[in-house]
This record gives structure tokens, sequence and C-alpha cells, in this order.
């Protein structure tokens, strides 16, 4: 069962790679865009819809992995009292019951956006380059889905006891490789 949750951990950490790569495209685009606009006297027509786009992905696309590494707030000031298995099942409880099914209903709605996105040929409408905005709302979705997965994954490993709330995942990775 580890092993299977690991390969499905994978997918977080695929993104999040994905997302590194993607605040490189972020900071080249606000760069062109700087020296264009005020070196040159040309700014781009696309460098705000990019900017908006990359970073909107990124943060989604990430998200699976920063539940996987604990890098998120945590109010645990009354939950941390209790006894570690307590707060296994308190976390579970919410993981799958509440949280899980509020992203699976997100990822389904952002789904149903993206692909009518596609196939209508949705551009912006607010902006003058009028980008395909499917892309977008692609990236949106599969960040939730696999946030949402995550979720799943997280509780699963809360109900076997392979989890600590708090606890991240970094320092297991450390700590084996």
């Amino acid at each position: 069962m580890n092993v299977f949750l690991a390969r499905l951990d994978s997918l977080s950490d695929y993104l999040a790679r994905i997302s590194m790569a993607m605040v490189v495209v972020l900071v080249l685009s606000i760069l062109y865009e700087v020296v264009s606009r005020y070196a040159f006297g040309a700014p781009t027509l696309w460098s705000f819809d990019i900017s908006y786009m990359v970073n909107g992905s990124l943060f989604l696309l990430a998200s699976g992995y920063s539940l996987k590494v604990e890098a998120h707030v945590r109010i645990d000031f009354l939950s941390s009292r209790l006894a570690l298995r307590h707060q296994q099942l308190i976390n579970l409880f919410f993981y799958f019951f509440m949280i899980g099914p509020a992203f699976a209903f997100f990822s389904y709605v952002a789904a149903e956006k993206a692909i009518h996105a596609w196939l209508t040929g949705e551009v912006e409408s607010v902006s003058p380059w009028s980008p395909l905005v499917w892309p977008f709302y692609g990236a949106i979705a599969l960040g939730l889905m696999v946030f949402t997965l995550q979720v799943y994954i997280d509780g699963i490993r809360y109900l076997s006891g392979d989890k600590a709330p708090g606890e991240s995942a970094i320092k297991d990775e450390m700590s084996h490789g």
C-alpha cells in the first residue's frame, strides 16, 4: 500500500517541479516586459495575461505538494493537546468528509469549465491580446484534481497511522535519500 501511495505522491512532486519551471517563465516574462516598456518604450500586449495565468497555474499545480510536505498553515492549538491517534482520526475525518469532497467538487467544476473553454475556443475577453483560456483553466483543474488526490492519500496515511499532523514528508525523504 505504501508503494502505491508513494507512486500517487509522485504526481504532486512532478507538478511541483513543473511549477518551479513556471516561476522561471514568470520572472522572464515580467523582466521582458519591464525592459521592453522602459528601455524601448514598447510595452507588450501579452505580459499581463501570461503573468496572471502562470502565477495562478503554478500556485494550484504546487498545492498537492504543499499539502504533502505540510507547507501550509495548520491551526491545531486544540487538537495538538490530544493523543496522536486522536489527532490522526480528526485529520482523517476532515480530509475524507469535508476537504476531499469540497475539492472534488471544485475539481469537477474547474474541469467542466476547462473542457467548455477548449470546445468553444474561449478567449480572454478583457485582454487586447485575447489568449485562449483553456490551458489556464486546464492547469487549474489539474492542480485541483491532484490536490484532491493528495488529500485522500494523506487521509489514508492518517488512517493507517503512517502520518502525524504537522509531520513533513520532506523529513522522510531526507532520511531515506
